[in-house]
C-alpha cells in the first residue's frame, strides 16, 4: 500500500494587512468626528435633555449664558438690552433665522434670573427659539 507524504505546513498570522486596515478605519473615524463638531457653539458643559429632537440645519443665532451669567451672541459678548436689535438685524437678513439659547451645567452664580428675562424678551418679540444641551446619557446593560 502506498502512502502519500503529507508535509502540514506551520500556520501563520500576517500582520501587516491587519494593520493597514486598521489604520484606515482609524482615518474613516477621525474624518467622521470632525465632520460632526459644531464649531458656532460656545466650550461650555450644557445641562442634558430628554425631550426633544435634533434640530434640523437653519439659519441660527447662538446665545449663550457662560458661568457667571454674561451673555454671548455667536461668542460675541453682548448686554441683555441690545440681544434683540441684534436678533431682529439676523431675523432681517434671513426670516427663517432660530435662536438657540445655551448655558453652562454649573455656575458660579445664579443665572435664572438672566435666562427669564431673556426668554420673556424673546417670546413677546415672536423669536422662534430652541433650548439646546447636550443628549441625555442613556445607561448601559452593564450597570443595571
Amino acid at each position: 500500500m502506498l502512502t502519500l507524504r503529507r508535509t502540514e505546513h506551520e500556520s501563520r498570522i500576517e500582520i501587516m494587512p491587519l494593520i493597514d486596515v486598521i489604520f484606515l478605519l482609524l482615518t474613516f473615524f477621525i474624518y467622521a468626528m470632525v465632520l460632526m463638531v459644531r464649531a458656532d457653539v460656545l466650550p461650555v458643559r450644557m445641562p442634558a435633555f430628554s425631550s426633544g429632537t435634533p434640530a434640523q440645519p437653519l439659519p441660527a443665532v447662538t446665545i449663550t449664558i457662560d458661568r457667571a451669567g454674561a451673555l454671548f451672541l455667536d461668542r460675541e459678548p453682548i448686554v441683555l438690552d441690545d440681544v434683540l436689535a441684534r436678533l431682529r438685524v439676523a431675523r432681517a437678513e434671513n426670516p427663517r433665522t432660530v435662536v438657540y439659547i445655551a448655558t453652562e451645567e454649573e455656575g458660579a452664580t445664579d443665572r435664572l434670573p438672566v435666562f427669564l428675562q431673556l426668554y420673556d424678551r424673546l417670546i413677546r418679540s415672536g423669536m422662534d427659539i430652541k433650548l439646546i444641551g447636550r443628549p441625555e446619557e442613556k445607561p448601559s446593560a452593564i450597570s443595571k
